[in-house]
């Protein structure tokens, strides 16, 4: 599917944001509810009253709407309502520890179960009777759309998994190492503390300079993201603690255990280079997947965008066009 001029780019992003993106997002809504345990979870919804095709986007962790601008934008060019919440314990969400910055959940299938209140109460009620939301998730917000899928698959059209969090990428280090690793550090947390703690090796948050992040090759997004997270402290995370990672290192085999119940026709987009996430695990991921339902990842791998790296929808305009027009054509494929 082709892209229409109004898609934005490097060279006139800084501009635009100041003027028509800043006056898009002075339409919106923004508010919250009460999750899972009773925590505040904040969103945002972006509608035009002639507009039909709903959109829910799924950040990833550490992300907050307010960095989702100019995407929310563009697919608002291309005829969407927006839809985007921040998961519990980031973004403007509520923190469930005494430190903010500690990346916490206490289950992955909390986020999954705010993220089904938020489709049930503020989604569905602006669908026209017979259609269904499209849903567009980054990371570990992949991880959970995958869990919500597995239980409410025919509430969504069609979805893009962009750079899955299926499985951290461990580097050296195998991923049974990892686990052992994370396991015994989750028994001596049990022994000595009385509190979630970080990870060894995890602390508050602290930006990187571009030159040492790995998110993006853009430098225009990665400043814009950075001023945005600068101005609005509330949103700033930190590391991960041990909870977290135990939860993360677990939720491959919970995904992998449900294929047979992602009706919801599915297509993943996998960066190319990336060395924040597994990209082996997105590769089984659709392949598993195609051999359960042959309907999905129809060619029984992702879409690799060559040379990317994990945040496709704030790389460089060589990498994000194109993520861009997959995402256009793979729900225009599946309309209603």
């Amino acid at each position: 599917m082709e892209i229409t001029q109004s898609i934005t780019t490097e060279q006139t992003l800084p501009k635009r944001y100041k003027n028509e993106i800043n006056r898009f997002w002075q339409t919106g809504t923004f508010s919250s509810f009460q999750g899972v345990d009773d925590i505040r979870i904040n969103f945002a919804i972006f509608c035009q009253a002639n507009q039909h095709k709903n959109l829910v986007i799924v950040p990833g962790r550490s992300e907050s709407y307010i960095k989702y601008q100019e995407l929310s934008y563009d697919f608002a060019q291309q005829g969407y309502n927006i839809f985007i919440l921040d998961h519990r314990g980031q973004g403007l969400s509520e923190r469930m520890l005494d430190n903010p910055h500690k990346g916490y959940v206490n289950n992955f299938e909390d986020y999954a179960a705010d993220l089904n209140t938020f489709i049930n109460t503020y989604v569905l009620p602006h669908c026209v009777e017979g259609t269904k939301p499209y849903l567009l998730a980054h990371s570990m917000g992949c991880a959970i759309s995958c869990l919500y899928l597995a239980e409410h698959a025919n509430k969504i059209q069609a979805a893009v998994l962009s750079s899955p969090m299926f499985a951290i990428n461990t580097g050296k280090i195998s991923p049974q190492i990892a686990n052992g690793l994370i396991c015994f550090t989750s028994k001596i947390e049990k022994i000595f503390a009385n509190t979630a703690c970080y990870f060894p090796g995890q602390k508050n948050h602290d930006f990187k300079a571009f030159e040492d992040n790995k998110l993006s090759h853009s430098q225009t997004r990665y400043q814009i993201f950075k001023e945005l997270y600068q101005k609005e402290k509330s949103v700033q995370l930190g590391g991960v603690t041990t909870q977290w990672l135990k939860q993360a290192h677990q939720i491959k085999e919970k995904i992998f255990k449900q294929l047979n119940k992602l009706s919801t026709p599915i297509s993943v987009m996998q960066a190319g280079a990336d060395t924040i996430v597994d990209n082996q695990a997105q590769n089984e991921f659709c392949q598993q997947l195609h051999q359960q339902l042959p309907q999905q990842c129809p060619e029984q791998k992702p879409l690799v965008i060559e040379g990317a790296w994990h945040e496709l929808f704030f790389e460089q305009d060589q990498y994000r066009q194109p993520a861009i027009a997959h995402c256009l054509a793979w729900f225009n494929q599946h309309s209603q």
